[in-house]
């Protein structure tokens, strides 16, 4: 199995006039993904131009572990049942780091 740390950038661009109705999700879908077994860390950013731009920069210790939070329940339950109505947009690379 590959032990490659994978990292995942993500740009929320929220629909307007939806911005309460995501942010108050936020700290339960933070808290949960910390606590999966394979995340290094998951951080979540707000634009300093744009109020509804989210940005979330989240760490795993492999592809598996990315897989694994993508199917979790509170992802599928938070991300896909509840946050994704209310966005206009929604990007996510993944990355693995140049150790340069």
């Amino acid at each position: 199995m590959d032990q490659t740390p994978v990292y995942l950038f993500a740009k929320w661009k929220i629909k307007e006039g939806q911005l309460g109705n995501v942010l108050p999700l936020l700290p339960e879908l933070a808290e949960k993904s910390r606590t999966e077994e394979g995340n290094l860390f998951y951080k979540l950013h707000q634009s300093n131009s744009d109020q509804n731009t989210l940005m979330l920069y989240e760490g795993y210790a492999n592809a598996n572990a990315v897989e694994a939070h993508r199917n979790s329940k509170h992802f599928q339950e938070l991300v896909l049942g509840k946050i994704v109505p209310n966005l206009e947009s929604r990007e996510a690379v993944l990355a693995s780091e140049l150790n340069i």
